[in-house]
């Protein structure tokens, strides 16, 4: 069996001071990472996302409440660091008329989507020399439930974005044209609600559902290709899937799952990896590192935990917890470029973390 064919794209050296997870959770290279700058909101905090260029990042929260705030910088970081409110540099309030539960940003950072359990999805222009909103905003209207996830894909025959979105009530993932504004395609095949989406760069995404399935789908064939029911536990049918990611070389899926077990799955080879249980409650968010060597999963247990991927994925995965919060962790995102992450939670925060330099 070549597992080393599974092994995620390229390594960034010096991204931990070598392997830091491989120690355990006590061990000598444990990376502490420092709560940069803590963003308070009066409710739950669901989503945040960095801009692509990574010099700013949007939140949204349960208090229907908008925020783009700058990433600081850290080039002084230090290990007595002192958290802080960080800047905000665009708020709006009453954005929905419900909790925003998920954000994205096309990858050119031209564009911003937020949906909502107001069943609507906001499509707005962002201006990064002014880091304001402008324009008419559009409100796309098509779902009949909470909208859950959200991700843009780059439609290369004709340079444009489109807006893939999902969640409860008819578990269709709709496609949206961004240049009009107008829906143009709806995807059957769930049939539980639609929990998580993830695409990886080309016309291919993933959606994972309350119906214990991984679907992968592909706009150029107008359809799902493929089908997954991860096996979370010998034997059993699953649990449903409240996250999924890609690693960047589109090799390796690893979807995270309410009974708390995380399932790494090949995608070529057509077979699970194996099963692990970085969490001791439902894994709610899973994002690989920028160099792909990591794994950040957030859960329900109130931590943030670091997966080395580095060895052998059949064997078991040392792991790390690198954060906490007081509360339930819903979103947790790594930095486009820097080993920082944002994580979100019902502890109404959304938290920046770094590493000081050494």
């Amino acid at each position: 069996m070549h597992v080393r064919v599974l092994q995620p794209a390229q390594r960034v050296d010096g991204e931990l001071n070598g392997s830091a997870a491989s120690n355990g959770a006590g061990g000598a290279g444990r990376p502490r990472f420092v709560a940069v700058t803590s963003l308070e909101d009066v409710q739950a905090v669901r989503c945040a996302e960095f801009h692509p260029q990574g010099k700013l990042y949007a939140v949204g929260s349960n208090s229907k409440t908008l925020r783009i705030c700058s990433y600081p910088k850290l080039g002084d970081l230090r290990e007595d660091h002192q958290t802080y409110q960080p800047t905000v540099l665009f708020k709006r309030t009453k954005h929905h008329k419900g909790s925003i539960y998920c954000l994205a940003w096309t990858p050119m950072g031209d564009l911003m989507a937020t949906g909502s359990n107001d069943k609507t999805v906001k499509l707005m222009r962002f201006n990064v020399d002014t880091s304001n909103l402008e324009g008419q905003e559009v409100e796309l209207t098509m779902h009949d439930g909470t909208v859950r996830d959200l991700c843009f894909l780059e439609d290369t025959t004709n340079k444009s974005s489109l807006l893939i979105s999902g969640g409860a009530g008819d578990c269709k993932i709709y496609v949206t044209d961004c240049a009009t504004g107008t829906p143009f395609q709806a995807l059957s095949g769930h049939s539980g609600h639609v929990l998580t989406l993830y695409n990886w760069g080309g016309a291919m995404f993933v959606s994972g559902s309350q119906d214990k399935t991984v679907r992968f789908w592909d706009l150029r064939t107008r359809g799902c290709v493929n089908m997954v029911t991860p096996a979370t536990a010998p034997g059993n049918r699953g649990s449903p899937v409240a996250a999924v990611c890609v690693d960047p070389s589109g090799r390796l899926l690893v979807s995270g799952h309410e009974d708390s077990s995380c399932v790494l799955y090949d995608i070529r080879g057509g077979r699970n990896v194996q099963c692990f249980k970085p969490h001791s409650a439902d894994v709610r968010s899973i994002r690989f590192s920028p160099s792909a060597y990591y794994l950040l999963t957030g859960g329900y247990d109130n931590k943030l935990v670091l997966t080395d991927l580095q060895g052998d994925l059949t064997m078991p995965l040392p792991s790390v917890v690198v954060a906490q919060h007081q509360d339930k962790v819903i979103s947790g995102r790594w930095h486009p470029t820097e080993f920082s992450f944002l994580s979100t939670s019902a502890d109404k925060t959304a938290t920046l973390w770094a590493l000081p330099p050494v």
